[in-house]
């Protein structure tokens, strides 16, 4: 193989992939099907392997295609950085603009994220925020998202993160529910009330279960692995369970129990990664986005005022 490869073809031949038929990738890139089958046939060509068989069903890719698929959409993330870095040099405040994936927990996602977003949207409507609820660092590294709300030190070369403060975990419990349930004082007190709690055993849970062996899955009498339905049990008034500190105070307040016996704290990290430093869209939500998470968890200020835009300064890292 000797001559340069178009970065077109490669394009053409991962929509191919995603969408299983010429016609598909045509549609998609917005080209005629010939161009596409001509794109294909020359990166075959010029690869020297046959990627795609016929089949009823459409094409069907190689192990070859299958082979080189991953290089392929590297180069295509590489691209779309490009593309971002070089649009936001262009970009004065009053005109940004732009996509920015943000990755959180269901519980940050929503409860703590939307009024910060909200608040980003009103200084910087042409600004497009996707909010994706997942606690995979891998989210950064293959790009599936740009920023994200993480409670562990990222240990990858390829990100950088800000620590922005621990957030302690206890014990709570509704008004309704202690109206009709005297407040535990002690452990074996605890364990005759209903308790609200995971169904199936996490990383997390592996850790907080360190500390805390008592608290195993045979005590939870109402189970569920959604953190945010386990929030909202605890509102209704279903049982004791575990939240976040700074959600007990609304909407529903909640009272803290044994305090002395549960608390743990984690640490709390914003992660963007090394390639969109430069893009101002990204720093803009990243700064922002760090402001309002350490207010949160610092308990400064309230949560029915949004943050406003920082100042124009670098990202920290931290290590």
């Amino acid at each position: 193989m000797k001559q340069n490869i178009p970065w077109e073809w490669y394009r053409t031949f991962l929509a191919v992939m995603k969408e299983g038929s010429l016609s598909g990738a045509a549609r998609l890139l917005a080209i005629t099907q010939p161009t596409a089958g001509r794109h294909v046939a020359a990166l075959e060509s010029a690869l020297g392997l046959v990627l795609f068989t016929r089949s009823q069903t459409g094409l069907q890719a190689t192990d070859a295609a299958v082979a080189i698929q991953g290089h392929a959409q590297a180069m295509e993330n590489t691209a779309k950085m490009i593309e971002r870095s070089a649009a936001s040099f262009s970009m004065t405040t009053a005109d940004l603009h732009g996509v920015v994936r943000v990755s959180a927990s269901e519980i940050i996602g929503t409860e703590v994220l939307p009024l910060m977003i909200a608040g980003i949207k009103k200084d910087y409507p042409r600004l497009i925020i996707e909010l994706v609820l997942s606690n995979r660092m891998q989210d950064l590294l293959s790009r599936e998202a740009d920023i994200a709300v993480r409670m562990a030190m990222p240990v990858q070369e390829q990100l950088i993160a800000r620590r922005l403060g621990s957030i302690e975990i206890g014990l709570h419990a509704s008004s309704s529910y202690l109206a009709r349930h005297a407040a535990p004082e002690n452990i074996d007190a605890l364990f005759n009330h209903t308790l609200v709690g995971f169904d199936n055993t996490t990383p997390f849970i592996l850790q907080a279960l360190k500390h805390f062996p008592q608290l195993s899955r045979e005590r939870f009498t109402v189970r569920t692995d959604s953190d945010v339905a386990q929030l909202n049990l605890i509102r209704a008034g279903a049982g004791i369970g575990m939240c976040q500190v700074q959600l007990a105070a609304s909407p529903v307040p909640l009272e803290r129990l044994m305090p002395d016996f549960f608390a743990f704290h984690l640490e709390t990290w914003l992660v963007m990664h090394e390639d969109l430093r430069h893009s101002k869209a990204c720093k803009t939500v990243f700064d922002i986005l760090a402001t309002g998470l350490q207010g949160y968890i610092n308990n400064v200020g309230n949560r029915k005022t949004a943050p406003s835009a920082p100042a124009d300064d670098e990202i920290a890292d931290s290590t």
